[in-house]
């Protein structure tokens, strides 16, 4: 607590108080608890669920739980919970974010509240950022759970659906964020209750929670299937879109990341395929391609976002600058990339079902988690998912040293002075951590430093186990490691013997990130646990960040700005440059992933509708009767569509008559018959409806037809879900180039979606019922058919 005594009226502070009272009475208990013997320490779990029983909640255990899962990692691990990791459990218990530096052992902290929550008996997910760490999390602290008399089950790829069932009905589960959600939809396209995987959602601890919600919210979850690619259709337009010039032909945003045609260009582009509009519905398919080729060409830089191997398209991971195998870009992105590339294009992935990473996480009823960095993003974590960030004090006094950036003109001058800091380092043996944010940019580095024969580990998409390995031996005396800057994040840094008195791990940034937190997350793999360490980022004003945000800021600055030798620039200016950059792009990173999820948050509530109506088709134990009943309005639909005033005049009655027909097993008659009213209409054709139930109700006692409407009906939701998530994609990509009376894109984007969705929910209907009467129609054909076969005999 000295540690914050100067913030005394800060909120952390006043928490933290509350907190220390509570591990004041952990550590009272701790004398009782260490004389407990292995057995009475297991049968603890057992008097803690009776207690549940009984009406205590998980609060009023805290205490006494958290003392028997500190001595029991203390006998089975042999290590022994701090003060402070107390602290990180009791925050992440009350569904909150633990801010803890690097190497305080958070890993160690989810043991206590994963703990006491799967006492309640609901399932505990600890969702972590890869699969490497996922089972190394399970083994390790595992055992402490094994021990307590608790199931620990692991969640990654590649699982059967059986072992998935068997992980998720475990106590605790822990696994790969991305994996949790794929199984979610997965589980919504199953043909039976019996396939589905998951059970309700309970409670979930996400490690490196800064990494998992916003960092990768950026990208959606996608089950997508395979559709063979329009044929050379994507390498006609790659000639196509090669062949436009920036400004005339389309307009490229740096800061917002945006491509779009102008009229010049969609003028090129129709005059090419020879047709008249390109934005008329018949050519949508068409406009789609050649944006995604545009997208292809100007957005996506080769071995920044993607590198090409042994013919594939290898997408990097941005914030890891790992491959990301197995994974590709939807919607005919992948293939437009292949085409610039010159390669042969793959099956391309069309959208079967999708979520973003904020809906998906937004199930679980309480959501806590764990990083090192996650204040300067409090406000938007507090928004979206209502958690707050309690930064919690080191074990020890934190002694890194955080040196001013040098900051140069150009490239070349800011890596003569990083390769001239390298060598005077490693010349006594100090480990050195260069951070760079691409493998592009690892590469440049390591010729740099291979230009001046110094031998290096080089981190850019190994495998995870390799970079764990290397990440943990960066900080042995003479070891210069390159990395991307997350690479081998949640595997510590130990120093090796004598570092710590050559000044421990030093860090070198070669570019500020788009982020502070990612600058942060660099730092904090130096000096763990009080550890010695430095940091330092060498970067220059060519550097993408003050390119892409500070342009014009840098213009105005440049003149102002003192150069002194080999181009550094001694003028406190600059630095104030760096602040206005990030802040620039933090700003704009926040208003795309508000603006985006905003846009799904519209998807996800038809998401909501349409996989309840697919949750009750796939219960009911009568799904005949079931779609009876949600298309039993539809008789009353159709004539408030044919019949829409008091007016008989303008009634179509002959369209309302065959609308009937289309849709109810007795052929509706209306003949000469004059109606006066809309209720005289309802009463003529009450009885072709009672008919028409009689006729269903028949069909009931069949096992047979009912798994067939059952699976009727599923096929009719999933194929036109999909046909609808193809369309809302569709809407999307064009919202932001069309602007009605300055109305706003998101309120257009709500309006246009929420017509599209009743269009598809009034199509399911009408399907479903169209599919129960070919089943009718079938089984009376066959009657007809056995009784002829009978008479005939």
């Amino acid at each position: 607590m000295q540690l914050l005594k100067n913030r005394k009226q800060s909120k952390d502070y006043r928490m933290l108080k509350t907190y220390y009272k509570t591990v004041d009475k952990i550590n009272q208990l701790e004398a009782d608890i260490e004389r407990l013997t292995d057995q009475q320490l297991s049968d603890k779990t057992t008097e803690f669920k009776d207690r549940l029983q009984n009406g205590e909640t998980i609060y009023d255990l805290a205490p006494e739980a958290f003392a028997v899962v500190r001595e029991v990692s203390r006998r089975v691990l042999g290590l022994r919970h701090y003060d402070v990791q107390l602290i990180g459990g009791l925050v992440l218990l009350e569904g909150n974010i633990s801010e803890m530096a690097t190497g305080e052992g958070k890993t160690l902290v989810a043991s206590l509240p994963s703990y006491l929550v799967a006492l309640e008996g609901n399932g505990v997910h600890i969702i972590t950022v890869n699969e490497y760490l996922a089972r190394r999390d399970k083994d390790l602290i595992g055992q402490i759970h094994a021990f307590l008399g608790l199931d620990v089950g692991l969640n990654v790829a590649g699982l059967s659906p059986a072992e998935k069932q068997a992980a998720y009905q475990c106590d605790i589960t822990y696994g790969v964020g991305n994996e949790f959600g794929f199984d979610f939809l997965r589980d919504n396209t199953v043909q039976a209750l019996s396939q589905k995987v998951q059970r309700s959602y309970h409670y979930a601890i996400i490690d490196e929670v800064d990494s998992v919600l916003i960092d990768e919210a950026k990208t959606p979850l996608i089950i997508a299937g395979k559709d063979k690619p329009s044929d050379r259709l994507y390498d006609v337009c790659a000639r196509v879109i090669k062949g436009l010039k920036e400004d005339d032909d389309f307009t490229f945003d740096l800061e917002l990341k945006t491509v779009n045609f102008t009229e010049k260009g969609m003028s090129k582009c129709e005059s090419v395929f020879g047709v008249d509009n390109l934005f008329d519905l018949e050519h949508s398919s068409l406009f789609h391609s050649l944006l995604q080729a545009l997208r292809a060409r100007v957005l996506f830089e080769r071995d920044v976002d993607y590198i090409v191997e042994q013919g594939e398209i290898k997408l990097i991971d941005m914030n890891t600058g790992r491959v990301m195998e197995g994974r590709s870009l939807s919607d005919g992105l992948h293939q437009a990339i292949e085409s610039k590339e010159g390669l042969v294009n793959t099956d391309e992935n069309k959208t079967h079902a999708s979520i973003t990473v904020q809906n998906y996480y937004r199930m679980y009823p309480k959501l806590a988690g764990m990083t090192g960095t996650a204040k300067t993003e409090e406000n938007e974590l507090h928004k979206i998912y209502g958690m707050g960030v309690v930064t919690i004090p080191p074990n020890k006094p934190n002694q890194r040293v955080d040196l001013t950036d040098m900051v140069f003109m150009t490239r070349e001058q800011k890596y003569d002075q990083l390769v001239s800091e390298v060598q005077n380092r490693h010349d006594k043996g100090q480990p050195i951590l260069i951070g760079t944010t691409s493998v592009r940019q690892s590469e440049q580095v390591a010729a740099y430093l291979d230009n001046h024969s110094i031998s290096y580990h080089l981190l850019n998409a190994k495998s995870v186990e390799q970079e764990a390995n290397l990440i943990a031996m960066a900080g042995q005396k003479g070891q210069i490691t390159i990395a991307t800057n997350m690479a081998g994040r949640g595997t510590d840094i130990m120093l090796g013997e004598g570092v710590a008195e050559l000044g421990g791990l030093h860090i070198i940034g070669t570019e500020r990130n788009e982020s502070r937190r990612i600058d942060n997350q660099l730092k904090g793999r130096s000096a763990r646990q009080g550890d010695p360490g430095s940091t330092q980022f060498i970067i220059s004003l060519e550097d993408y960040l003050f390119i892409r945000y500070a342009s014009d800021e840098l213009e105005r600055m440049k003149p102002k700005l003192k150069e002194g030798r080999h181009g550094f620039i001694k003028s406190d200016n600059v630095h104030k440059l760096v602040d206005t950059a990030q802040k620039i792009s933090e700003g704009m990173a926040y208003q795309f992933r508000d603006f985006n999820l905003n846009l799904e948050d519209v998807i996800n509530d038809q998401r909501r509708v349409v996989y309840q109506l697919r949750d009750h088709l796939l219960e009911a134990d009568n799904p005949i009767a079931f779609i009876t009943r949600q298309t039993s309005d539809l008789p009353e639909q159709l004539i408030a569509t044919y019949c829409p005033n008091d007016v008989p005049d303008d009634w179509d009655i002959n369209g309302l008559e065959q609308a009937l027909d289309a849709i109810l097993l007795s052929d509706v008659a209306f003949s000469d018959t004059e109606f006066e009213t809309v209720e005289s209409i309802k009463t003529h054709i009450q009885p072709f409806i009672d008919d028409h139930r009689k006729m269903l109700q028949s069909l009931e006692e069949n096992d047979q037809l009912q798994t067939a409407a059952r699976a009727q009906g599923l096929f009719v939701i999933d194929s036109l879900w999909k046909k609808h998530l193809d369309q809302m994609t569709q809407l999307k990509e064009g919202i932001g180039m069309r602007q009605y009376q300055q109305e706003n894109p998101l309120d257009l984007f709500k309006k246009e979606g929420y017509r599209l969705f009743e269009e598809t929910h009034e199509e399911i209907m009408y399907q479903m019922v169209d599919r129960l009467q070919q089943i009718y129609q079938k089984v009376r054909k066959q009657e007809t058919s056995d009784n002829t076969a009978r008479k005939e005999g």
